[in-house]
Parts: C-alpha cells; structure tokens; sequence
C-alpha cells in the first residue's frame, strides 16, 4: 500500500509539472506579466530545467571528447605506423648505401690487383670454433681450388683451406696455423706473419739488424705462391729485441677489420699479365 501512495504521489507531481510547463509555454509570445500560478510553476520547473539542461551538456560534452580520444589515439596508431615504415626503409636504404660503398672499394681493387678474381659474401664464422676462419658462399661449382688466396679492399684475409660446390672455408691470417711470407715495404725486410691472439699477428724471422719501425707497412712478398706480391697485410705495432732470442719480436696489427668482414674476393692463383700489384701506406 506504501508503495501505491508513493507512485500516486509521483504521478500527481509529473502531472503537475507539464501543466505547469503548459500555461507556461502557452503564453509565450504574448506581452503580459506571468500570474501567481504561473510564477509558482516557473519557480518550481526552472531548477529542474536547469539541472537537465546542465546534465544534457555535461553528456554531450562526455561524448564528444570521447568520440575526439579515440578518433586521436586511432590517428596516434596509424601515425605510428608509419613513422616505424618510414624509419625500417630508411634503415634499408642506409645499408643499401653501405654496401654499395664496400662494393664499390672491393671493385677498386679488383682492377687494382689484375688478378682474376671471384666475389664472395661471408655467411659465418667456423662452426667447430677451433680455428679463426669464415665460410663463404662460393665453392667448387664457381672455381675455387684449394689455397686460393683470398682479400678484400682492406687486404689480405686468408686463403681457402676447405670445399664443397657451393661453400669453402677461408682460415684467416689471424689463425695460428697461418703462415704468409711478407716483407716491410720500406725497407724490404723479410719475415713470415702468423696469427697470435687477439686478433694481432706476429712476424716472425726478421733478423736483429733489420730496419724495423713502428707504423712500417707489411705486405706479401710473393714468394711461397699463394698471394700475389705487395698485398697490405698490416701495420707494425710493437718492435722489441730480446737478448736471448735470434730475431726481432714484431708484432703487426692486419689492415683487415676481421670482426666487420662481410664480402671478399678468392684470387685466381694464375697471373694473366705478369702483373704485380703494388700498394703504398
């Protein structure tokens, strides 16, 4: 029964509001002052107009900077999108340029040297890890033979020591099983460069009164038939003479940047014009 009289009640005052709403708006328009019943209702109903107009606004105002959000953050997104599509090509044309670079001073030497040669790109490094050594991706099927001296535009890397038709393993100079006949390009000093640790090779078997400076130039002497003569090999970095050894201790640091190495050339071991190329500090 509580519960009828309250909905009784609340109908009563809704019917009461619109006809009050109703003498309202019926007189709009016409120029006379509102009478006593028609100011009670506005009294009653303006607060109430107020406060739905009020809510009204704040829903719409809600609204509208939701829809502005998300339109936003979608805009945000596909922004994003392509500034990340933008910077991935970028990056690709940079390496493209990179490499076109390193071609282009691999294709200099090529003509430089005169020899035949064949291009080839590292694809990794030993897979047993007991030697300093890289596998390349010419073989047999491309005409690599055994011993071939392999360079690229810094100078000499290694020589090929393992085949397959399509694949051959190149040991470096840096390997101490290495061994390439070499002389001081200023002075004409002999001696056989081998790896040592630390990516620093040694040259061995220079006498004590040879002319030996840092910063002399080290290159192929061209004797022991594998690696044309005047190949850069490196750079003298440390010259000592110890009383109870029979040669110079010189260590030579390779002109060759072995952890950056990434296209080569294998040298044929025949010289077509007799040629010898010869390299300058």
């Amino acid at each position: 029964m509580l519960n009828l009289k309250r909905i009784r009640t609340l109908w009563i005052w809704v019917v009461l509001l619109f006809a009050a709403l109703f003498l309202v708006s019926s007189n709009f328009g016409k120029r006379r002052s509102w009478s006593p019943v028609e100011q009670v209702a506005i009294e009653l109903t303006a607060p109430i107009q107020m406060l739905i107009a009020k809510t009204v606004d704040a829903v719409e105002g809600f609204w509208l900077k939701y829809f502005s959000f998300v339109d936003l953050h979608n805009e945000n997104a596909s922004l994003k999108k392509e500034i990340d599509a933008l910077r991935t090509e970028n990056d690709r044309y940079r390496e493209l340029a990179t490499l076109d670079q390193r071609l282009q001073e691999l294709l200099r030497f090529k003509t430089a040297v005169q020899w035949p040669a064949t291009a080839a790109q590292v694809i990794g490094q030993d897979p047993t890890g007991w030697f300093e050594s890289v596998i390349i991706d010419k073989g047999t099927n491309s005409g690599l033979k055994l011993n071939m001296p392999v360079a690229n535009a810094q100078g000499v890397v290694g020589q090929v020591v393992s085949l397959a038709p399509n694949y051959a393993k190149v040991l470096l100079i840096i390997d101490q099983n290495s061994a390439v006949d070499c002389l001081i390009q200023r002075s004409r000093e002999k001696g056989i460069v081998k790896g040592l640790s630390g990516k620093v090779c040694k040259m061995h078997y220079v006498v004590k009164t040879g002319d030996v400076m840092v910063g002399d130039l080290v290159v192929t002497s061209g004797m022991g038939g594998v690696y044309p003569k005047g190949l850069p090999v490196g750079k003298v970095i440390e010259v000592s003479e110890d009383p109870w050894e029979m040669f110079k201790g010189v260590k030579v640091q390779p002109m060759v940047d072995f952890d950056k190495l990434e296209e080569v050339l294998v040298l044929s071991k025949e010289d077509p014009v007799s040629s010898q190329a010869r390299f300058k500090e």
